[in-house]
C-alpha cells in the first residue's frame, strides 16, 4: 500500500508554501504534520547540502511512507512520531531552536480518507475509528455510543457547526439504546434519514467532521502548539499554517494578530490556484496563513 499511496500523494499549496517560507541552503526547518513527506521533500531539495528538516507525525501509517520517501536525504532529515504540540520538546533534543521555517497543514490526509479501515469517510463502509494514532485514546464509536445528549450536541455544535446539532443528538441516544453504531456508513446512513440532502453535501458531512476533531482534539493541540512554535523561530523566520475549515482559521487568524513579535505576511487566507483545483479537488477549502518572527 505504502508505494502506491506515496506517488499519489500531492502536497496541497506546494508553491505557495515554497515561496513564502522560501527555505534556502543550511536552513533549519520543522514540518510538524509531514505526512507523507510531500512538502518536507520539497523544502530539503532547497536546503541542501546542510539544510536540515525535522518532521513530525501522529501517524505511524503516514511516518512509514515519509520514511521512505525522504530516505534519501539521510541525516539530514529526522521523522518523529508524535503530534506537532510536543514539538518544542523534540526540536531541542534534535538542535532544531532557532529555525527558519515551521510548516503545519492541518487535517486529515488521503491516505486516512481513502483507507476504509480508518473510519474517517462516510461513504467507505468502516469501523467509527477516526484515531490518526491508533494506539490510544477514545474513538468515534465510543464517544457516539456512550457520551451524553448534551455532550454530543455540544461536539456537533461547537466542532462541526451544526444546526440539527440537538436533534441529531437526541436521536442518536434513542437509536443506540437499540443497536449500537460500529460502522460508518451506518452512522452516515442515520444521519441522511433525519436530515434531507441539500444539494451536493452529505448531511452527515459535519457531524463526522466533529467527531474526528473531538477524537483527535484538533483544536486543543493547535492551541497549545502556537505559542511553543513561535519560541522557535529565527528573528526573520516564518510560520505557515494551512487549515480546511473556519474553527482552525479563526484561531491561527486570531493568535497572529495578537503576537507582537509577529509580523502577518497574508493579510488575507492564500488559496489554491485553478490549476491546483483542477488537478487536487481536495484542495479547495485549504487557507494558507504565514506569519513572520520580528
Amino acid at each position: 500500500m505504502g508505494g502506491n499511496y506515496m506517488y499519489q500523494h500531492i502536497p496541497v499549496l506546494l508553491n505557495e508554501v515554497m515561496t513564502h517560507l522560501d527555505p534556502k541552503p543550511n536552513h533549519l526547518l520543522i514540518d510538524g504534520t509531514v505526512g507523507q513527506g510531500g512538502h518536507a521533500k520539497a523544502f530539503l531539495q532547497r536546503a541542501l547540502p546542510d539544510g536540515r528538516l525535522l518532521g513530525i507525525d501522529r501517524d505511524p501509517s503516514n511516518l512509514a511512507i515519509a520514511h521512505e520517501h525522504l530516505a534519501s536525504f539521510g541525516d539530514n532529515v529526522i521523522l518523529v512520531q508524535d503530534t506537532y504540540a510536543n514539538a518544542k520538546a523534540h526540536a531541542y533534543a534534535h538542535g532544531f531552536t532557532s529555525v527558519h521555517a515551521i510548516l503545519l497543514d492541518i487535517g486529515f490526509s488521503s491516505l486516512h480518507v481513502d483507507d476504509p479501515s480508518r473510519g474517517f469517510s462516510f461513504s467507505l463502509e468502516g469501523p467509527l475509528d477516526m484515531r490518526y494514532d491508533r494506539s490510544g485514546g477514545l474513538t468515534a464509536g465510543e464517544m457516539v455510543n456512550t457520551w451524553s445528549e448534551d455532550e454530543l450536541a455540544k461536539m456537533f455544535r461547537v466542532y462541526g457547526e451544526e444546526r440539527n446539532a440537538r436533534f441529531i443528538a437526541e436521536k442518536i441516544v434513542e437509536q443506540r439504546g437499540n443497536e449500537p453504531f460500529v460502522t460508518t456508513k451506518q452512522l452516515a446512513a442515520f444521519i441522511e434519514a433525519l436530515i434531507p440532502r441539500r444539494g451536493k453535501t452529505h448531511p452527515a458531512t459535519k457531524v463526522f467532521q466533529a467527531l474526528r476533531i473531538s477524537v483527535n482534539d484538533e483544536l486543543g493541540e493547535l492551541e497549545r502548539a502556537l505559542p511553543e512554535l513561535i519560541e522557535l523561530l529565527a528573528p526573520g523566520g516564518r510560520i505557515a499554517i494551512i487549515s480546511f475549515h473556519s474553527l482552525e482559521d479563526r484561531i491561527v487568524k486570531q493568535f497572529f494578530k495578537e503576537h507582537p513579535v509577529l509580523t502577518v505576511v497574508t493579510k488575507r487566507p492564500v488559496t489554491g490556484s485553478r490549476e491546483e483545483l483542477r488537478a487536487n479537488p481536495r484542495a479547495r477549502s485549504a487557507k494558507l496563513r504565514v506569519a513572520q518572527h520580528n
